[in-house]
């Protein structure tokens, strides 16, 4: 039901996905019982990090429906966990990567991230993150222990998030098996164009986090579902404005991953694949006002490695 990608990791890869991420943080049980409902509307891909507290729940939904045979074999999903920046030392990754397939209840992951282009003094995942804990990362040492948990066959494809085009050329200068993915914000009103451009010339992958906008997130905006333009075309076309902006994203040639507990939604968001947006449609998009919406300001302090929101962005603003 779902198109899928190659990576150049040799890995398929579904290019939606149901993300996992909410803050105020959901109950486990919500979550577990909203992944049982995605696998049986045929989602396969899953996107967790050890910072959601998603793991687990994830896990156990993973295990049921192996149980009563909804799917027959791990095989037949993809699941994405992250580097929690606290634990981005060189020799705390590998550790890392085991505690969260033991949450999740796995021998490994599809695909492992570093969650962010820096590292955090906190060894406990929180939101609630403040300037004085941010240093710079160890971006080859980290780099080195990511690649080393593919060779355990811990992780099946390695790759990075939030990461400019400056610091991924940084990765890709160093590395020996070169990043499969860079899952960033992306949605109509930041469109990632010049990265996009960029990943597609080096043959990494671009995921989109919040491709609506990040409603309910700790950063997130409604500006995306309450635009005037989008909302037009959802009209016109008779689709929900979650569906105009997911059938963009794919037709702009990425992976999606929107976060939804409902079932009704997660099903509405299935249903983008058997139409396409015209032309004038797509132009009418094109030329939409582009503002990041995760800016990443309350990481800036003269005395850390971040000391403008440009610096976390490489200009990419």
């Amino acid at each position: 039901m779902v198109p899928e990608t190659m990576l150049n990791s040799g890995h398929r890869m579904p290019l939606l996905g149901m993300g996992t991420a909410a803050y105020p943080l959901s109950s486990s049980q919500l979550v577990e019982s909203a992944v049982t409902a995605a696998i049986e509307l045929g989602y396969r891909h899953f996107d967790t990090a050890s910072a959601y507290q998603s793991e687990p729940p994830l896990g156990r939904a993973i295990s049921e429906a192996l149980r009563t045979g909804m799917i027959s074999s791990r095989d037949e999903l993809f699941v994405t966990t992250k580097l929690w920046p606290g634990h981005a030392d060189p020799h705390l990754v590998v550790p890392a990567l085991r505690d969260s397939l033991k949450a999740l209840g796995l021998d490994y992951v599809d695909l492992y991230l570093i969650h962010f282009p820096g590292r955090f003094n906190l060894t406990e995942t929180t939101f609630d993150v403040k300037k004085e804990n941010v240093f710079p990362l160890d971006t080859q040492g980290t780099w080195q222990a990511m690649e080393e948990c593919c060779r355990l066959g811990l992780a099946k494809s390695i790759g990075v998030s939030n990461f400019s085009c400056k610091k991924l050329s940084q990765v890709l200068d160093l590395a020996t098996i070169p990043p499969a993915v860079n899952q960033v914000e992306m949605h109509p009103l930041w469109d990632q164009k010049r990265l996009r451009e960029f990943c597609a010339e080096k043959g990494i992958h671009v995921s989109a986090y919040s491709p609506l906008g990040g409603k309910g997130a700790v950063w997130g905006s409604n500006a995306v579902l309450e635009s005037e333009e989008i909302k037009q075309i959802a009209q016109a076309k008779g689709k929900s404005i979650a569906q105009i902006c997911l059938r963009w994203a794919f037709e702009q040639g990425v992976s999606i991953i929107p976060k939804s507990f409902n079932k009704e939604r997660l099903k509405e968001n299935m249903e983008i694949f058997d139409w396409e947006l015209s032309k004038d449609e797509l132009q009418m998009m094109s030329t939409l006002p582009q503002n990041r919406i995760f800016s990443g300001d309350y990481l800036i302090s003269e005395d850390g490695p971040f000391k403008s929101v440009s610096d976390v962005w490489d200009g990419e603003i």
